[in-house]
């Protein structure tokens, strides 16, 4: 079971301080959100800030990068050098997504595939086999804070099927509008990966990773 805080929703002018408390709160990851404002129509970061955190935290962190850019594999090597453990494409991202897929995988980061909401489950049956992880999106992406939506939790379920019936065991992360409130249905739908921003990072970071680390036992 893994919480991996996003530090989309983390204040930059306190960036090293709040790792330090996350960390301590027992956080061994954080989510690394990269918005291109092509694939989606925000605008976040590189690869600098990436680097940053790698020389400030080491291996006490485990950084898992998203990347939410049109055709992805143009920036695999660029985050793998800057230091991410995970390194996630969105199928809907990619004219390639095998290739796109084994980019990561052969620069040494472990692989993973996001589909939106809206995208079917169908559209990654063919390079499932290859992947680490599979992150549901909850949310449309591109803008923090915004609701859960419902209907993901079945998908998260029929993936979990999914995983069982074919006897992989790949990684299967939520990300949007989790919060301590929704979080167990969406365990208990099969998730063992949650991204979780403003519900950690708002007020008093110790305290909601102490709410999470309770119903999740990470």
């Amino acid at each position: 079971m893994r919480l991996a805080p996003s530090v989309l929703s983390a204040d930059f002018t306190r960036l090293g301080e709040q790792l330090d408390v996350l960390t301590a709160s027992g956080v061994d990851c954080i989510h690394y959100d990269v918005m291109d404002g092509d694939f989606v129509p925000a605008l976040s970061f590189g690869d600098t800030i990436l680097k940053n955190i790698k020389d400030r935290c080491g291996d006490k962190l485990f950084l898992d990068a998203h990347l939410m850019v049109t055709e992805p594999a143009r920036f695999v090597e660029v985050f793998r050098k800057a230091g991410a453990d995970n390194i996630t494409v969105h199928a809907e991202a990619c004219k390639h997504i095998d290739r796109s897929l084994q980019a990561v995988i052969d620069s040494g980061a472990q692989a993973g595939i996001a589909l939106n909401p809206g995208t079917p489950l169908e559209m990654i049956s063919e390079v499932i086999h290859k992947v680490d992880l599979v992150l549901i999106m909850s949310v449309n992406p591109g803008f923090g804070g915004q609701k859960y939506i419902e209907y993901c939790t079945d998908k998260i379920a029929r993936l979990s099927k999914w995983k069982k019936d074919l006897g992989l065991d790949f990684s299967i992360q939520v990300d949007g509008g989790v919060s301590p409130a929704n979080v167990k249905k969406i365990l208990d739908a099969g998730a063992d990966n949650i991204v979780a921003g403003s519900a950690v990072f708002k007020n008093d970071i110790a305290a909601n990773c102490a709410d999470f680390r309770e119903i999740m036992h990470f």
